[in-house]
């Protein structure tokens, strides 16, 4: 869900658990960006269907304040399998407070970024 252009995850081998603290980094040319969140909760449901994921909240020196929750379901029945982002947050400084539509805009890129990443995953 991260391999994005432009977008680095640090730690890849972190478990997805419960206070463990991951970060990307994010940025190009000579803007980047180190983002570091803690994982707040895990999903993982036998179902059906059966979902797995986790959600992260922001640490102080993030971006923005807020929560990501990454989740992939699978349905048994319909062999049909999707995958969910919920995002919200706010700017974590008044600059970007300021440049807040084209931090929307960064954030929208992200989104369509991961799921693009999922469905290669996925045909892979």
């Amino acid at each position: 869900m991260f391999a994005i252009e432009g977008v680095e995850l640090c730690w890849p081998d972190t478990p997805q658990q419960p206070g463990s603290t991951v970060a990307i980094l994010a940025g190009g040319g000579p803007l980047w960006s180190l983002n570091a969140c803690r994982i707040v909760y895990a999903i993982d449901e036998a179902g059906p269907p059966v979902r797995r994921g986790f959600a992260y909240g922001t640490l102080p020196a993030h971006a923005v304040r807020g929560e990501e929750r990454f989740v992939i379901e699978w349905s048994p029945d319909s062999d049909e399998v999707s995958y969910d982002l919920l995002a919200y947050s706010q700017p974590g400084t008044a600059w970007l407070r300021a440049a807040a539509p084209l931090l929307r805009m960064v954030q929208r890129r992200f989104a369509r970024g991961s799921l693009a990443a999922m469905c290669r995953a996925a045909r892979e």
